[in-house]
């Protein structure tokens, strides 16, 4: 499956192109208009970036946190740091285990969030942004031949921006 993404300034002229697909004769079932009284992102399904970032964030912290610990609880056996003489030498310990722990449940959210937001959602955050600015979307999904026909017609309006995207094969 092919995508093509046409960024436009307003309303008018994203209806103008979606009746343009229309007499061009592309199935409307294929071209979806998206912005302010239309499909949302997140009804279109486009990726957001906080909730990829929290996810990465948490599949890093399942492997950091107990890693975490064994190196905190490591280091303070080898080093015989005594942070609190009071809890002896395994209260000790266990003491520098957890600030392991923290340290790398906190690795976890800096490096899982701040690399899955920044990376991990690819173009959808700058459409999210455009959407939020009041501009509109017009993609139209179909065989390559569909997206170069719908290509053509979109040029017309002199979108801001055009894309084209192939879905990854499953092989």
């Amino acid at each position: 499956m092919n995508y093509l993404v046409a960024v436009l300034p307003d309303r008018m002229q994203a209806e103008a192109a979606y009746s343009a697909l229309e007499k061009e004769g592309l199935p409307t079932n294929q071209v979806d208009i998206l912005g302010r009284g239309y499909k949302s992102a997140d009804e279109y399904g486009l990726i957001d970036p906080n909730q990829q970032a929290r996810k990465g964030a948490k599949r890093l912290l399942y492997w950091l946190a107990p890693f975490g610990f064994v190196a905190g609880y490591a280091f303070n056996l080898l080093t015989h740091i005594y942070l609190f003489p009071a809890v002896g030498d395994v209260g000790n310990h266990i003491i520098g285990g957890l600030l392991g722990a923290a340290s790398g449940a906190l690795g976890a959210v800096l490096v899982g969030g701040g690399v899955g937001l920044s990376v991990g959602s690819g173009d959808a955050l700058s459409y999210r942004n455009r959407l939020n600015a009041g501009k509109y979307l017009i993609v139209v999904k179909g065989t390559q031949d569909l997206t170069r026909q719908a290509t053509r017609v979109l040029r017309q309006f002199e979108p801001e921006n055009i894309q084209g995207y192939a879905e990854p094969s499953g092989a």
